[in-house]
């Protein structure tokens, strides 16, 4: 069975046209903001780049490649690159078009801080978990 990243990299060729080369670029800038990045596919083929959880996906739409950030929306955005899905209270989202440019260094920097925030919830629920468990917060508490 082919790896995720194979799995995108045969969606990539796949598709043939702008599409394709715009997602192939994403994803490299993807890879240079984070190269802990993890590639998976979800959803009938969606790719998901995760790092500490969900950072984005990348659709592709006949008019349009769709980055959805899982927790854009917690994400500052001084560049303006959330163009999509902006009513949305979890979810951000940048559509790219044909022959659009992106601002790539505004990206990388979005990648970024997903990543950071993803890895601040982890440690926010080790923290919690570890105050369930720790004896002296429970004897603490029965005082």
């Amino acid at each position: 069975m082919p790896s995720a990243s194979e799995l995108i990299d045969e969606n990539i060729k796949a598709l043939g046209d702008w599409r394709g080369t715009t997602l192939g670029k994403v994803r490299a800038l993807i890879h240079e903001a984070d190269p802990e990045v993890i590639e998976e596919v979800k959803w009938r083929g969606v790719p998901v780049f995760s790092h500490a959880g969900i950072i984005c996906t990348g659709e592709t739409y006949k008019s349009a490649v769709k980055l959805t950030f899982a927790k854009g929306a917690s994400l500052d955005d001084p560049k303006g690159l959330f163009n999509s899905s902006l009513e949305g209270k979890v979810r951000r989202a940048i559509d790219i078009h044909e022959g659009e440019a992106m601002n790539e260094p505004a990206f990388k920097e979005m990648i970024r801080a997903a990543v950071a925030l993803n890895l601040e919830g982890r440690t926010k629920a080790a923290k919690e978990a570890g105050k369930q468990t720790n004896p002296k917060s429970s004897a603490k508490k029965a005082k």
